[in-house]
């Protein structure tokens, strides 16, 4: 297998991990061929770090003077669309960390320079290769419980303290970075919950800004959701709470799913509940059930996984586990949350983007970040804190 050129655009805490991961050949088929990055101290680092890989200052020279074949996007969200979109340009295969933009125009306008270019695109939705989460979605899109009727997914062990968000200026501000925790922590999960469940066709929601924190997106919401089938859904999600839970709870027709704790247990009638339910003579009784239980696997899994997968489906076809074109689905369940609760109105899909732009604009003129980067050193590793926290 040939090795594809990697340029890592972007080299804060996340950019630097995926250097580090590629320039000591964990991954098969793909080098480390180029860096980029705005910051001189990080390039510096760089330089350091990968004296024998190129380091540039802008995508414009990046892109006009290395081999790469491939752009590894690890910069704050509001460069993920031009950046993607220029690589596109350039004919280059294209995998962004999440999200996949700040807003689904922009997204959208990445997925019409991705199928222009006809070149791969992928994002780092790295928690979709756990077991568990796998499981889960081949049992329900199996019918295994019947037709769902409830989804809650509490997923508050997002915690971060103040040190966190004032480690960069850009950080939690409607400028630099276009949302809170719905938009950095939690797309993972929002991710998750439609890749398992299906989207939903309304949502209603309360985002809560620094309710925890001196910052100025949201810490704290609440999403509830209403499916074309009458199902509902209740996603929490927080970066205050302490030690938080990660528990989601899916209830169909023939039973119920419980995900918590590195546990599926899988909760199964023997017969439809509605069937038992008026046929059952007993005030009180309750349907036959069995019980599944599954662990959590070992196995590769999280960004490795991720970009392993990305190397061969250029080598070789084999499907993304994360396509790119995916991307734009937990973006438009968070766009839609931040309108509803802007508005106090529940919002259908597909939702007025030009009004979520509009309001989006007025957060970013009243925002207090600074074009001015404050950040800290690279760490160049991946961090336990980016994994699946049970």
């Amino acid at each position: 297998m040939t090795e594809l050129n990697v340029a890592v655009i972007g080299c804060g805490n996340m950019g630097s991990a995926h250097a580090t991961t590629l320039a000591d050949g964990k991954i098969r088929g793909m080098r480390l061929a180029a860096i980029c990055d705005t910051d001189s101290e990080k390039r510096h680092w760089a330089r350091e770090t990968f004296p024998d890989v190129p380091v540039f200052p802008s995508t414009e020279e990046l892109f006009s003077n290395s081999e790469s074949e491939v752009a590894l996007i690890a910069t704050p969200h509001y460069f993920h669309a031009p950046i993607a979109c220029e690589a596109f340009q350039h004919g280059l295969h294209v995998l962004t960390e999440k999200p996949i933009a700040v807003s689904v125009t922009q997204a959208d306008a990445m997925i019409a320079a991705a199928n222009k270019a006809g070149t791969a695109f992928g994002i780092m939705f790295n928690q979709r290769t756990n077991s568990l989460y796998r499981k889960a979605r081949t049992l329900v899109s199996e019918g295994t419980l019947g037709e769902l009727r409830r989804i809650v997914w509490i997923i508050t062990n997002w915690y971060r303290t103040q040190a966190y968000y004032d480690s960069g200026n850009w950080r939690a501000t409607w400028a630099g970075e276009g949302g809170g925790v719905l938009l950095n922590q939690a797309p993972h999960n929002l991710d998750l919950w439609q890749w398992i469940c299906g989207m939903p066709k309304t949502v209603f929601a309360r985002c809560t800004e620094g309710k925890y924190h001196r910052i100025e997106t949201e810490d704290d919401a609440e999403i509830f959701a209403s499916y074309n089938n009458g199902a509902s859904g209740i996603f929490i999600t927080s970066t205050g709470d302490c030690p938080g839970t990660n528990r989601l709870e899916i209830t169909g027709s023939r039973g119920t799913l419980l995900l918590e704790k590195k546990t599926l247990t899988i909760t199964q009638l023997t017969v439809p509940e509605e069937e038992f339910r008026f046929s059952c003579p007993n005030s009180f009784g309750l349907p036959e059930r069995t019980i599944q239980v599954f662990q959590e696997e070992d196995g590769p899994e999280g960004h490795q996984a991720i970009l392993q997968n990305f190397a061969e489906h250029i080598h070789r076809g084999i499907p993304l586990i994360a396509p790119g074109q995916e991307g734009i689905h937990a973006l438009e369940l968070s766009n839609a949350a931040y309108l509803s609760s802007w508005t106090g109105m529940p919002v259908s899909f597909p939702f007025d983007q030009k009004e979520f732009n509009r309001r989006l604009e007025e957060k970013k003129k009243q925002s207090s970040f600074i074009s001015t980067f404050k950040n800290r050193v690279p760490e160049g590793k991946i961090s336990d804190r980016w994994s699946v926290h049970w």
